[in-house]
């Protein structure tokens, strides 16, 4: 038998089937989705638990005239697959195929660019106000998932969207909440009566005749509050009422035939509403469905019969290293807790969670209140960590700035996936963290170039008198032996690598380019080129005496980062040289890093290979400003 997902290549194909085939249809989705992640990795937990929501929401809305906007983008593979890109979805995170997220550029049916949580309401709102504005056609729906609405900006949305009172669909995509089998019930019951074309009648009829007689404004307001006190009696729905949304639900987000009727109903309902779906995180595929962790976020490779990673670095990857270094600090002193910002898997506090669990908090999708959480943790004496993704952390940066900063106040940054992340994109590239963090007073800003400098430097931090940050990359540690952790001397870093007599080049490196810029001085040294390696260890305060030292003794240095060129490692280098007055006595300065533009996604290993941030194009760098040199004495 052909496969239905075959026979679409957009909305309008999906349209033409019966709604009696959708199911078939869904599972078919399912398989496509599995095989794919199973191969190139992804959220695939998401991904299955939204399957329904898509179809039914194409199903009903016209796409692109109407606008789906997806909250995050992990529940939108399905959307991707009906949206003309199903030849191509087995390309999805990897080098020139798909992104993980939805992306403007991609496709007109990707109406807003996502990656990070709670921002579809808000995008939604704006999208349907410039709809009205202009006089173009067609509705908008915002899909969010229950993990976003932890968010703070979820709900400045939903504010803003009650009291302009347009007709806004909010779907909100519940997949943890449990509802007993009675309120469930009782609430779809209520839910399809206040969804019905009938009931939507009767209430503009009853409210345009009221609004016309003596004291009918007070009895308008006595019913709708009558509404609502029933409503609350057997919904959870009272808070979005609350901030004037009509609330529906809670629905079967997996009844397929019965979301097309309920989407139907409310494309006709005036004014904003919320419908509440529940569904199930990995939904249709065991392994997803009965693992928390996995349900959770992305995989990695897996086998499709099992549902296990397929592979294992040899070396244990930093995020573990970081857990397991927090844990020992912990234990150490009463006064470390642990801050996440929903993110106790990826970030590795899962195992302080389980070993100190009063004392690791999970904020939910809110890194600004993470941060001034532990601003006034600090304040009394405790020292929190908070350990937050680079991408996520710049979404609390006034707080990082005005709570912490300001104030001098002991709170550590623990910024996981510093630098490239590979097949996440855009989106999640910890690109920036060094820039934006540097420039703020009164911060130490440090990066690891192995397992033992990380636990150095968490250590340092914990024992350093005001705020401090340092950042990894995702990926796997150099697999070195573990040492007792030590506190560095604060903007103090270390000659990774002497050279006899003046050196031709000085490579200056931070954090993770630390080994591959040793691996380009070796290969040096056998053309004849003596190059010294200094690690870093801080980006802010600089040591430079050090770096300041092997740029006076080789005159040519190269700078590498895996973060941002503008504003980042090697222009704090720059800077100091122009303080010296390097610059003008002739100094050669090369800057490797990340360039002024979004990388996009791809294997890590070939990005840093095409951007020149492994061992052969370090040395490349270092060649052309030696060959500077040579043409220079030669002329």
């Amino acid at each position: 038998m052909s496969r239905l997902l075959d026979s679409i290549d957009s909305p309008s194909d999906l349209k033409r089937l019966p709604v009696d085939d959708l199911p078939r249809l869904c599972d078919e989705l399912r398989e496509e989705i599995i095989q794919t992640c199973a191969k190139n990795g992804g959220h695939l937990g998401s991904s299955l638990g939204a399957v329904e929501l898509n179809v039914a929401l194409h199903y009903v809305y016209a796409s692109p005239t109407d606008k789906l906007v997806w909250d995050v983008g992990h529940q939108a593979y399905a959307h991707k697959l009906l949206t003309g890109r199903r030849e191509r979805f087995r390309t999805i995170r990897t080098e020139g195929g798909l992104a993980g997220f939805p992306e403007r550029h991609e496709s007109e049916h990707d109406a807003f660019g996502v990656g990070h949580a709670s921002t579809s309401i808000s995008a939604a709102l704006g999208m349907l106000e410039a709809k009205r504005l202009s006089g173009a056609p067609g509705k908008v729906v915002a899909v969010v998932g229950d993990g976003a609405m932890t968010g703070g900006v979820a709900f400045e949305g939903l504010n803003q969207a009650g009291y302009l009172g347009r007709n806004l669909l909010v779907v909100l995509n519940d997949n943890e909440m449990s509802i007993s089998p009675n309120v469930g019930a009782l609430s779809e019951w209520f839910s399809k009566k206040f969804a019905s074309r009938t009931y939507n009648r009767w209430r503009r009829a009853v409210k345009d005749f009221l609004s016309q007689v003596p004291k009918g404004p007070e009895a308008i307001d006595m019913i709708r509050h009558g509404i609502n006190a029933t409503k609350a009696l057997v919904t959870p729905g009272i808070l979005f009422e609350g901030l004037g949304f009509h609330y529906v639900g809670p629905v079967d987000g997996h009844d397929v035939r019965g979301l097309v009727e309920t989407f139907q109903k409310l494309a006709i309902f005036d004014g904003p509403v919320l419908l509440h779906a529940i569904t199930t995180k990995g939904k249709g595929y065991q392994p997803a469905e009965s693992d928390k962790a996995t349900r959770g976020h992305g995989l990695s490779f897996f086998d499709v019969a099992t549902g296990k990673p397929v592979k294992k670095a040899s070396a244990k990857a930093y995020t573990d290293l970081f857990a397991e270094a927090l844990c020992e600090e912990m234990e150490r002193d009463p006064r470390v807790v642990a801050i996440t910002a929903a993110m106790l898997e990826g970030t590795g506090l899962i195992k302080a969670k389980a070993r100190f669990p009063e004392r690791t908090y999970d904020v939910g999708i809110a890194e600004q209140h993470a941060v001034t959480f532990a601003a006034g943790l600090a304040c009394e004496g405790v020292r929190p960590v908070v350990a937050i993704y680079s991408t996520f952390l710049q979404r609390a940066y006034d707080e990082i700035i005005h709570d912490v900063a300001l104030q001098r106040l002991p709170v550590t940054f623990a910024l996981d996936r510093g630098g490239l992340v590979g097949a996440d994109g855009k989106t999640h590239q910890g690109a920036f963290d060094v820039a934006y963090l540097r420039c703020v007073p009164n911060l130490v800003v440090m990066a690891p170039s192995d397992e033992n400098e990380l636990r150095h430097m968490l250590h340092t931090a914990l024992h350093h008198d005001g705020p401090a940050a340092f950042r990894f990359p995702r990926g796997a540690g150099e697999g070195v032996a573990l040492e007792p952790p030590q506190v560095l001397p604060i903007g103090k870093g270390r000659l990774a690598r002497a050279v006899a007599g003046k050196p031709g080049v000085c490579i200056v490196a931070l954090g993770a380019t630390v080994r591959p810029a040793l691996g380009a001085a070796e290969a040096l040294a056998k053309e004849g080129i003596a190059a010294s390696v200094v690690d870093a260890r801080f980006a802010k305060p600089l040591d430079e005496e050090l770096i300041a030292g092997e740029a006076e003794r080789s005159r040519r240095v190269v700078t590498v980062e895996e973060g941002c060129l503008p504003g980042g490692f090697g222009a704090a280098c720059l800077e100091l040289f122009e303080r010296r007055g390097f610059v003008a006595e002739g100094l050669r300065v090369k800057r490797l890093g990340l360039p002024d533009e979004f990388v996009t996604h791809g294997d890590q290993g070939r990005q840093r290979a095409q951007l020149g941030l492994d061992a052969e194009g370090i040395a490349r760098a270092c060649r052309e400003v030696v060959g500077e040199r040579a043409k220079r004495g030669a002329a």
